[in-house]
């Protein structure tokens, strides 16, 4: 029952350790933004390019009865706007489709990989963007899924056999200051920093998550994230791309982050997001990635691409 006197933050169900930064987010927004929120979310699923096309995986979804369409932006998506037993999607246990939010597909494809490169995905929990990230590239190429949690790498490593990618490995990370990172400064083309966040923009996916205030407060959620993105960073070659990535909705993570980033890192610049996913016109920022339930009908994510300067060869003689 809603009473009159209650504030738009109990009525919308705006957890207090987050309701401030959304509402300087949102501003004049914020209900409508919140009630969003309280939505149940579609089903999307990313149909895996080694093993079928999206044409193909429509019409035997159409051959079940389902109602599926393919996403308005993901170029491998498909919706489906009916809650079902995913026993029938046979699919999924051949790795042909995978469960995976439109936005967070939109996130791999930012990565841009392609075939024959070197690539990290250096949060990468169970490796649904590490999947969509090597299926990009062909199975050609070399894609490392790292993590500091060695349970969620191998469900990651047990996807990539299914879905028949050849080009992935996994590495456990002691910290995001693991030795191995150090080893391979300058090694990648691409880098995804899909970091670990307050996680508002996947509230109506995970409603009990709005009751869980970050373990280290958002501040030093904030302060882990920088250290994260500073130790990736260090993984990138000379003229290669970085993306930072969240599933949160609070600027402080997001455009404030990637800001103080390029402040400390003035060798990387940004690339706006017309470049990369030119089919997104309807971005709450011109430059990133920025999209919500309301506005999208996606969990709300971010993610800003950092290209590093090309360093220039120059020539000298042989002193000797």
């Amino acid at each position: 029952m809603v009473h009159s006197a209650m504030s738009d933050e109990v009525r919308l169900e705006c957890p207090t350790w987050a309701a401030a930064p959304l509402l300087r987010r949102f501003g004049a927004a914020f209900g409508a933004e919140m009630a969003a929120t309280l939505t149940p979310p579609p089903l999307d699923l990313r149909v895996n390019p080694i093993k079928e096309t999206r044409e193909s995986v429509l019409r035997d979804l159409k051959g079940l009865g389902l109602h599926a369409q393919a996403t308005r932006f993901a170029p491998h998506g498909i919706r489906l706007n009916e809650r079902l037993s995913l026993a029938r999607l046979p699919g999924l246990k051949s790795g042909e489709i995978e469960i995976q939010d439109e936005g967070s597909q939109l996130v791999a494809e930012m990565v841009g990989a392609r075939p024959g490169e070197r690539v990290v995905d250096f949060c990468a929990g169970a490796g649904g963007k590490t999947l969509a990230i090597a299926a990009q590239m062909n199975n050609k190429g070399h894609v490392v899924a790292c993590d500091v949690n060695e349970a969620r790498l191998k469900r990651c490593a047990e996807r990539l056999r299914r879905a028949g990618i050849h080009n992935a490995e996994t590495r456990v990370l002691a910290s995001e200051t693991d030795r191995w990172v150090k080893r391979h400064k300058g090694g990648f083309d691409r880098v995804l920093v899909d970091a670990p966040c307050s996680g508002t923009g996947t509230w109506r996916r995970n409603p009990d998550a709005r009751w869980r205030a970050p373990d280290l407060g958002l501040d030093g959620l904030v302060a882990l994230q920088a250290r994260i993105l500073a130790s990736a960073a260090r993984l990138v070659k000379p003229g290669g791309r970085l993306v930072y990535a969240t599933c949160s909705m609070l600027s402080e993570e997001n455009e404030e982050q990637v800001a103080t980033f390029l402040a400390a890192h003035p060798a990387f610049f940004i690339v706006p997001l017309r470049e990369a996913v030119p089919q997104v016109t309807s971005s709450a920022h011109p430059d990133h990635l920025s999209l919500t339930p309301l506005r999208h009908d996606t969990d709300g994510f971010f993610a800003a691409i950092l290209q590093r300067e090309a360093v220039a060869t120059v020539w000298a003689p042989d002193s000797a």
